[in-house]
């Protein structure tokens, strides 16, 4: 989480940690870490924590998930059999697939040409990675591995979500788009 929080504030935002709902009034934009999410789903279950995120989230709160992230903002998850039981915080309509592309041992980084990004391509950072493997109508793929391969970065309204780390690399680009979604979102959100 440090190194979103680092480049949020590099980038002239505002930024705090959120681990209980409270902490979440007044927060223009979330971002969900990478992580394990059984472990982060089970510690947010204690206090109530996705509950609430999923109802600011359904107001129009932009959130950013990334690796872990993802697999809390998808509406099914393949192999979730180790959420079930705890809220996640849905919204985006994809499936995921955990851990699809190997373990801890098989995390590699891959340039990727990122939809929408000029420039370079984005030096993506995948450990333990999920996939997207279905697609609603109205989700828009912004990368894939390989080119045409699995889809590693969507974005469906205020939702965007990667498999892979941008907060591990220097690149800033990814964390710039999201900080611009929050600024064009709308108002603080009522719930």
């Amino acid at each position: 989480m440090s190194e979103h929080v680092a480049m949020l504030t590099a980038l002239g935002a505002s930024v705090r940690e959120v681990r209980t709902p409270d902490q979440l009034e007044g927060v223009d934009g979330v971002v969900l870490p990478g992580g394990e999410s059984t472990a982060m789903a089970r510690a947010a279950a204690k206090v109530g924590l996705f509950e609430e995120l999923a109802a600011r989230r359904a107001a129009g709160l932009p959130i950013f998930g990334t690796c872990a992230g993802l697999i809390l903002l998808s509406e099914r998850v393949e192999d979730g059999a180790a959420l079930d039981g705890f809220a996640t915080v849905g919204g985006l309509d994809i499936t995921a697939r955990r851990n699809a592309f190997g373990g801890q041992l098989a995390s590699f980084t891959e340039d990727l040409s990122v939809a929408g990004m000029d420039g370079p391509a984005f030096p993506a950072v995948f450990i333990r990675a999920p996939q997207v493997v279905e697609l609603g109508p109205d989700v828009e793929v912004l990368a894939r591995t390989g080119g045409d391969g699995p889809v590693v970065a969507v974005r469906q309204g205020n939702l965007l979500a990667t498999s892979f780390h941008p907060e591990l690399t220097a690149d800033v680009r990814l964390h710039r788009y999201f900080r611009a979604m929050v600024r064009s979102s709308q108002p603080p959100v009522d719930v």
